[in-house]
């Protein structure tokens, strides 16, 4: 979300953005960073040498004679030891180092699971996963490998249709290569590795067993395509009501499957073969249920408890002095306005309404196009403690049949406020008259307010004490203040009512108390601390992030169920929505930005060579169509804890230790949070020590090579602004930021936690241009967090997915501050909030074709309305955005977090205890 300068008055610490970037599967272009244009420089080769007739060296050869930035081989270094750097493939899986040739089995060959073919040398051997199982279930213990993978390997065994055969002894799925923390260092392109191939079960190596589930890719359909079963035959356990898959056994000749959740066999329908309309006979084996993992069914009457519901928005503008002044009403009003086409409307059944709200309610009564008075009335309401609807048939109006008269009111109605000197805002009382309004149909309140709540129902005190920041009590100031909130949120659940809640202010606002209505009814808050519209980039993130918003197609009226094999138990349910059972999440709306994480409890011991997992979302689609989305895992297990920690996902770990974290910090204290990951992490190095170390440690700290990040994105999480310790940030900027945490997709939480750090002005000749095979633009490798990588004469890009810096350093050559932002000294850089100029030079559009790289979802497989600012930062410029920027540079020590060395040490020592 949008961020003040540092010094415009809402605390001195420069709050964070919110809601936004990566994801599996990489982009090869991303993933393979010494592509042919560009290979990694031979062993011993000196950078400047190397690359001495470019002009992106001349920006260092101008400072020092021998280049030592970020993407440079320092000190005559092999590259193929030099931590930073991404390996030649040959040498390693991704970027994952090649060891020492003292351990000739690092790096041997293994056949991937369920693959025929060699597997390239490297870590694991696994392959990329499936396009279509990045959107299903990630399991936390570790995640999936490729459901091709899976699949050609449960029906080798027998499933599929085809007569099961005897299990035969299988050798590891993955190869555990143990490597220490301490002079093997983790390198941040690891976390873009694909996770290896998850094996079961975790019990006795103290790894958290969890599922990941992201059923959405992509905020709309085209993005996100998943094959659809449209003939309205579902095919469901008798028993458990898991749905037919393709690790489900055939048995008397076809005629009956067998569940691989509980064992009961089934009547296959007879519409799987045979075609009564055509009256013919059809291959079972072409439907998409028996094909793919992710796969959505169009429901039939039965799935329904009513009519499909239409599509319903109501806006409650505040229309207060604070957001008439700071141009809030007169954006959101134009940004709608705009964006009406945007809006999913395809069955034409989409209702708008709107509510302005200050001291009293103004109630808008829209007529439809066709009417001879063409004019909107608006109605007001100044009795807060119950509220009536004065025209309740004519508040919520189709869209289609109201187009022009709804552009008329939308241009009008920043001048109907335009004087309002009103300081009140009863947005409690107006929330009740909005769900009093869209109950009968179920639908989306979207909150856009700028002040505190102040009178009416729900009125909030402000209760911020900055004496308490930083000291234990400060986690009461993120706790709800009026049980309003909580208790009006599990109303709009049952009621089918999701609360957005979009937040500006400059003010305290108590985010912690109204972030309760999305958290319990599927929606989100935004929160943009010191906007104004006077700023054009203010202006112009939240139009972008509020037009992107309203053209989301999002599921309504929707259920979530996790099933699994007999044994398993869904035990713990982390995100937003309302946990209506023991094993059933109800969303009145259901979001495609969001990820869900949900803890496995194993209650049996595991026999079987695999066990299932199965996510069904059963929602109403934007155009009136009932729909059931369905991902199933298959997974293998063993008895072998070696093959448990190489099979070990450290990305989707850190994920579930971010959800408990973030209970903790709401439900006990800040100091229970930030010593989770700490007690966590070092569980699991003491396990792995003990299991698999033979107990000794010499003078390093033994973890497998694919949890080698674990230790870092545990730092990053106890040191991120929603956890740290420090008296200088404000609760509502922790609030938000725990909002975040516990619902960003995988991919983007892990750039949230561990941002990333690229070095440009020697980036390779490759980066910031399309890479010839796949049109995408290619990223600079990106580094590790800390000012070591630093050369003062650099200029770096760090981007945490919710804000950019681009960091200028002091020593910067004038032909690259020429050639980036079109002034001849480093001193004439416009620093804080902005954009980089379009100038006629190569390296310019290089530059910017990152920058704008680095915030697209679409390739990192997620759906995100975040467009993060762009701060630009001088080494010798403004300290309060210097320090604010460093804050990102999880691997140094700031303020009263510790440095990665010392919190190595640090983990060390409680191993060795």
């Amino acid at each position: 979300m949008a961020a003040p300068p540092p010094n415009d008055g809402y605390g001195q610490y420069p709050p964070q953005q919110y809601g936004e970037q990566p994801q599996y599967p990489v982009d090869p272009a991303q993933q393979a960073y010494g592509s042919p244009a560009s290979p990694p420089p031979p062993a011993g080769a000196q950078h400047g040498a190397e690359h001495g007739k470019k002009k992106k060296r001349a920006y260092a050869a101008q400072a020092f004679e021998v280049a030592t930035g970020g993407n440079a081989v320092v000190g005559g270094q092999p590259a193929a030891a030099q931590y930073g750097i991404p390996q030649p493939a040959a040498s390693g899986f991704g970027g994952y180092p090649a060891q020492d040739v003292q351990q000739p089995a690092y790096g041997a060959p293994t056949t991937p699971y369920g693959a025929p073919q060699p597997a390239v040398p490297g870590v694991g051997g696994y392959q990329a996963p499936d396009p279509y199982y990045g959107q299903g279930a990630a399991p936390a213990a570790p995640a999936p490998g490729g459901v091709t993978g899976i699949t050609a390997g449960i029906q080798s065994m027998g499933f599929g249709g085809q007569p099961q055969q005897p299990a035969q002894a299988r050798g590891p799925v993955n190869q555990l290569y143990p490597t220490d923390l301490l002079n093997q260092p983790f390198n941040v392109a690891e976390l873009e590795l694909p996770p290896p191939p998850i094996i079961l079960p975790p019990n006795k190596s103290k790894l958290p067993f969890a599922l990941v589930i992201q059923p959405y890719a992509a905020l709309h359909d085209l993005d996100d395509p998943v094959p659809v079963v449209q003939d309205q035959v579902i095919s469901r356990c008798r028993r458990c009501r898991s749905y037919i898959n393709p690790f489900v056994t055939f048995l008397d000749h076809g005629h009956r499957w067998r569940c691989n959740m509980c064992n009961l066999t089934n009547d296959v329908p007879q519409a799987f073969d045979w075609d009564a309309a055509a009256q013919k006979s059809v291959d079972r084996w072409q439907r998409h249920e028996l094909n793919h993992a992710v796969v959505e069914f169009v429901a039939p009457q039965e799935y329904m408890v009513r009519p499909p519901q239409p599509l319903v928005y109501l806006f409650l503008f505040d229309v207060s002095y604070a957001a008439v002044s700071t141009g809030l009403l007169a954006t959101s009003a134009r940004t709608i306005l705009d964006s009406l086409d945007r809006i999913p409307n395809a069955d034409r059944r989409t209702r708008l309404g709107f509510i302005a709200v200050d001291s009293s309610l103004h109630y808008f009564s829209v007529p439809r196009d066709t009417e001879e008075n063409g004019e909107t009335s608006m109605l007001v309401v100044s009795d807060l403690d119950e509220p009536f609807l004065p025209v309740p048939g004519e508040l919520l109006v189709p869209l289609t049949e109201c187009r022009q008269n709804i552009e008329s009111f939308l241009n009008k109605l920043p001048e109907m406020f335009a004087n309002n000197q009103n300081n009140g805002n009863c947005m409690g009382s107006a929330l009740r008259a909005g769900h009093k309004l869209i109950a009968p149909l179920g639908g989306k309140i979207t909150v856009l307010s700028s002040s505190l709540p102040n009178v009416g129902y729900g009125k909030l005190e402000m209760r911020e004490d900055k004496k308490l920041l930083g000291t234990s009590k400060e986690s009461g100031l993120l706790q709800t203040a009026n049980s309003f909130y909580k208790s009006f949120a599990v109303e709009c659940s049952k009621n089918q009512v999701s609360i957005d809640m979009f937040l500006f202010s400059s003010q305290y606002q108590d985010v912690a108390s109204l972030s309760n209505l999305p958290r319990y009814t599927g929606g989100q808050t935004w929160f943009y601390p010191g906007w104004n519209a006077a700023r054009a980039e203010d202006a112009v993130k939240f139009a972008s992030e509020f037009s992107d918003y309203l053209s989301s197609e999002i599921g309504l009226e929707a259920v979530l169920r996790v099933r699994a094999t007999t044994g398993l138990r869904m035990s713990t349910f982390y995100g937003n929505f309302f946990n209506r059972s023991s094993d059933l999440c109800a969303f009145p709306a259901f979001p495609r930005d969001q990820c869900y994480v949900v803890e496995v409890a194993i209650d049996e011991n595991l026999t079987k060579n695999f066990v299932c997992l199965q996510t069904a979302v059963l929602h109403t689609t934007c155009n009136g169509e009932r729909r059931i989305r369905v991902m199933t895992l298959a997974l293998p297990t063993t008895t072998n804890l070696a093959d448990v920690y190489a099979s070990a996902d450290q990305c989707a770990i850190a994920t579930y230790f971010s959800h408990k974290a973030v209970e903790k910090a709401l439900g006990n204290s800040l100091d229970a949070a930030r010593d989770l990951p700490q007690q966590k992490v070092t569980e699991l190095l003491q396990t792995f020590r003990k299991e698999l170390g033979g107990g000794s440690m010499g003078g390093g700290l033994q973890f497998p090579s694919n949890l080698r990040g674990l230790p870092a994105l545990c730092l990053g999480l106890t040191k991120h602004v929603g956890l740290r310790k420090s008296a200088l940030i404000p609760s509502d900027i922790r609030s938000a930021a725990l909002d975040q945490l516990s619902t960003l997709p995988l991919p983007l939480l892990m750039q949230y936690i561990y941002p990333r750090l690229y070095s440009l002005h020697d980036m390779p000749d490759n980066a910031g241009i399309p890479d010839p095979e796949t049109s995408q633009i290619v990223l600079p490798p990106p580094m590790n967090l800390s000012s070591e990588r630093f050369a003062p004469f650099g200029l770096y890009l760090i981007d945490d997915g919710q804000t950019q810096f681009l960091w200028v350093g002091r020593d910067a050559v004038p032909q690259l501050i020429l050639d980036v932002f079109g002034v001849q000294e480093r001193t004439q850089v416009a620093v804080g909030k902005g954009t980089l100029p379009e100038l006629d030079n190569d390296f310019n559009e290089r530059v910017r074709n990152v920058i704008a790289k680095s915030r697209d979802h679409k390739s990192k497989g997620v759906g995100s309305i975040t467009l993060p600012h762009l701060y630009v930062v001088r080494e010798d410029g403004e300290p309060s955005l210097k320090l604010w920027a460093q804050t990102l540079l999880v691997e140094d020590r700031a303020d009263q977090g510790m440095s990665f060395q010392q919190w190595m040490g640090m983990l060390r020592e409680k191993v060795s205890n």
